[in-house]
């Protein structure tokens, strides 16, 4: 079962761009595509650890800053001939509004609230 949590309004990731949001110690990029659909990835290419929030977003997929690896942002998968894959969250867009699918941790009172801080821009 997810506990999806309010991350944003839509408007806030520009088109073809991103914004990073903290799970504990994993940044979670989430990408906004041209025809506004939503992506959540780890924010962390597969080959040398790229903050692919900083990447070029092109069709469905991000070219990762550092050696241009080319991620697919629905899979999380490296594009052939690069092999490797990225972690991906479940999000959604409901009103205008992004959600992101928080995942099952402790059952602390607090665990939840303190699960995603404020939306921070990828630069």
């Amino acid at each position: 079962m997810n506990n999806w949590k309010n991350i944003c309004p839509l408007d806030a990731i520009p088109p073809l761009g991103a914004r990073v949001v903290r799970n504990g110690d994993i940044d979670i990029a989430i990408f906004r595509g041209r025809d506004d659909h939503v992506f959540a990835v780890a924010d962390r290419c597969p080959h040398k650890g790229g903050r692919l929030s900083q990447g070029i977003v092109f069709d469905n997929k991000v070219a990762c800053p550092l050696h241009n690896w080319t991620i697919c942002l629905d899979d999380g998968k490296a594009v052939a001939p690069d092999v490797g894959c990225t972690q991906t969250f479940n999000v959604k867009v409901e009103h205008g509004q992004v959600f992101l699918a928080a995942p099952n941790r402790s059952s602390s009172s607090n665990a939840a609230a303190e699960f995603f801080p404020p939306l921070k821009e990828a630069i």
